[in-house]
């Protein structure tokens, strides 16, 4: 019989017969009694999707008149995550087994009612232009709502590629400007959180800011690369510091020329979210430093010496900006808790939108034993002992086989028999064992293998082998060949 404890599993149905076929919501089982719940409110109208919802479409809020255009940034300027960004963009990392990092993104502007969203992309962004195309552009997020991706381009006026977020933004000002906005706000793309950017509007407007920043409160003593703020009783950030890791210049200071009589001053961690009136962007990047090219070190700071008034926004939720690998793998691994901790994939109110793959349902053998783990659609696991572990789309698992504590992404293809190359098949192979570890997608891990990091190294640059290791766990980069009874 299939034990699953703890287990999320995208499931609409479930054969209580010795082959077990799973699809569409979530599948919890727990001392002996299988619970099916859905992770969507009942609605009936909104055509963008996620990976649990039915094909009634969901209509989240009543149509409303929009101010705000979001810009979201697919990738960092200085990506922590190699070897999964050798091939794709931060944003297009997958997680949870069925989502990309940029949906949580999107999705908090869907949420939000803001429905005029622009992608800009430069850097691998192959995978995530697919993604963000198939997954929400020409739907409905009412009537002229939109998720535009904006790729890098060279014109005749400029044939040079985006020098950094700022640049981007001034090179694509032509096209933001289409439409009669008043705020634009800038947002990364490859963080994972929840906000309410209502709030952060009603914020901005009611202190009449030319900016808001959003800062984490939660975060004082760390520095994801966007710098502190120092503010006042009233959240006006009266001075700027960011550190520059290997530039000539290290340190970026900025202090408001703005008079204040309060000395009273607080320390906040900037999210690299920017909320900014029309006009200040448009005098910022085209007047003021018409040669800045990053938000975070040249025009915000700018724009705090020259006298704007600059706001922070205080956010006290769970914030996480993918600085490193080992952030990136215990955001996945609390997506398999119950506990309150991490985000949370499975929030009705706020749902998580993704692209609908219209996969078989996930197919369970009668001996498998599934413990604390999230099951992507579309698997074939056989015979496997899983816990505390995230398995991705289409991913094969054969008989005898143990994961524990681990990142499956799966694979983009479903794999026929044939060829020389396909002696290891894409998948888990069959008594094979894996411990720790970050598996890239189409990745071929023969019979018998050992991936648990033997000599326990914290750093370990074995690329041309097929994997490498980051703060004490192995990642297997995308479509490696791992040889059967190999130890890792």
């Amino acid at each position: 019989m299939v034990i699953l404890q703890r287990s999320f599993i995208h499931t609409s149905l479930v054969s209580t017969q010795a082959k077990h076929y799973i699809t569409g919501s979530d599948c919890i089982h727990e001392k002996g009694s299988l619970k099916l719940h859905s992770t969507l409110p009942p609605s009936p109208s909104l055509l963008i999707t996620n990976s649990q919802q039915s094909q009634t479409p969901t209509l989240l809020f009543p149509p409303a008149k929009q101010s705000v255009a979001a810009i979201v940034f697919g990738e960092g300027h200085e990506s922590q995550l190699y070897p999964l960004t050798k091939r794709r963009s931060q944003g297009a990392i997958p997680i949870a087994a069925n989502y990309r990092l940029i949906d949580s993104v999107v999705s908090n502007c869907i949420s939000s009612n803001i429905n005029h969203i622009y992608a800009l992309t430069q850097f691998n962004s192959t995978s995530l232009n697919s993604h963000l195309s198939r997954a929400y552009s020409g739907v409905g997020l009412g009537n002229e709502g939109f998720v535009e991706v904006i790729a890098a381009y060279q014109s005749p006026g400029n044939n040079g590629w985006f020098q950094g977020t700022a640049d981007a933004v001034r090179r694509c000002l032509w096209v933001l400007e289409e439409y009669p906005m008043t705020e634009f706000l800038v947002l990364p793309g490859h963080h994972l959180y929840r906000m309410d950017y209502q709030k952060l509007l009603k914020a901005h407007r009611d202190n009449k800011a030319h900016i808001t920043v959003a800062a984490s409160i939660a975060r004082k003593l760390h520095d994801p690369g966007f710098g502190f703020l120092d503010v006042n009783s009233e959240n006006q950030v009266v001075e700027f510091r960011l550190k520059l890791e290997g530039k000539p210049v290290n340190v970026v200071s900025a202090k408001s020329s703005r008079e204040s009589k309060d000395t009273a001053q607080n320390s906040m961690t900037s999210m690299g979210i920017y909320l900014i009136n029309r006009d200040i962007m448009k005098r910022l990047l085209e007047e003021d430093f018409p040669k800045a090219n990053e938000f975070a070190s040249e025009v915000i700071p700018g724009a705090i010496s020259i006298g704007m008034k600059v706001q922070a926004y205080g956010f006290d939720g769970y914030w996480e900006d993918m600085r490193n690998i080992e952030a990136f793998y215990q955001a996945n691994m609390q997506s398999t808790k119950d506990a309150d901790v991490g985000y949370n994939f499975y929030d009705r109110e706020s749902p998580v939108y993704t692209l609908r793959r219209c996969l078989p349902p996930t197919h369970i053998t009668d001996d498998c034993v599934i413990t604390d783990s999230v099951i992507g659609d579309g698997c074939i696991l056989n015979g496997c002992r899983i816990k505390d572990t995230v398995i991705g789309t289409r991913t094969r698992i054969g008989d005898g086989a143990m994961i524990e504590d681990s990142v499956i992404m799966g694979s983009t293809i479903y794999q026929t028999e044939g060829g020389e190359k396909r002696k290891v098949p894409i998948g888990i192979g069959e008594h094979t064992f894996v411990r720790k570890a970050i598996i890239d997608k189409n990745a071929r891990i023969g019979k018998n293998v050992k991936i648990m990091n033997k000599d326990k190294a914290q750093e370990a640059d074995r690329e041309a082998n097929g994997y490498v290791i980051r703060e004490g766990i192995v990642v297997v980069v995308r479509s490696a060949v791992i040889p059967d009874g190999t130890i890792l």
